[in-house]
């Protein structure tokens, strides 16, 4: 497993080139850099307010296909303290340019957590708390209460969370409402939501 850290420009390529390319699909997760939660709660940081029944808060990409959608999120990660677990396949490479463009100099705060594809990562994080983001949910996010570590899932941007995970999942679905007849927010602006009611819940607990 790979350790490194990501900035914009050259250190955003370092951090691209220690990720790799994609792994294959053999249950395993590759780590890369950024403060950890566990070790955000020793460093003095803000993130040291964070009461001990509030631990880390992930956020889940399936499959993401623009670059700038992920980059926007690791930056929300990055303001949050939120840990961003990248599914693959993804629809681009993490030395792209428009990815580090949009996650600014912010990449270096980031924890991500590599996974080959969905089954792996559901083969290791399939009995956590996940929350599975879908409008084909009935009960809302705002609904839902969020545990000590909560795994927020989203879908690709074309098409969601497959049908056949939604499935095996009814009981942890949920979806932001919006106007009938529109099919989604942005990924970026959905997980932001999400994000922030989860912070919301805590009282915004080591932030300011």
């Amino acid at each position: 497993m790979g350790q490194g850290t990501v900035g914009d420009g050259a250190v955003f390529a370092e951090r691209a080139a220690v990720l790799g390319e994609t792994p294959a699909c053999l249950g395993r997760s590759e780590h890369s850099a950024g403060p950890s939660c566990a070790s955000a709660a020793r460093d003095g940081s803000a993130r040291d307010a964070t009461p001990p029944e509030a631990g880390c808060l992930h956020i889940v990409l399936f499959e993401p296909e623009i670059p700038q959608n992920t980059g926007n999120i690791a930056r929300t990660c990055a303001c949050t303290g939120a840990v961003l677990h990248l599914v693959e396949p993804m629809g681009f490479r993490l030395t792209e340019k428009h990815l580090g463009r949009a996650g600014l100099d912010y990449w270096d705060e980031v924890e991500i957590v590599r996974h080959a594809c969905t089954a792996a990562f559901l083969e290791e994080h399939g009995e956590r708390e996940l929350h599975f983001f879908t409008g084909h949910a009935a009960r809302l996010y705002t609904e839902a209460l969020y545990g000590a570590e909560p795994f927020l899932v989203f879908g690709r941007e074309s098409r969601g969370i497959d049908e056949r995970i939604l499935e095996a999942h009814p009981g942890k679905l949920v979806r932001i409402p919006m106007r009938e007849g529109l099919r989604s927010l942005n990924l970026s602006n959905a997980v932001a939501v999400g994000a922030y009611e989860v912070l919301r819940q805590r009282g915004f607990s080591g932030l300011r």
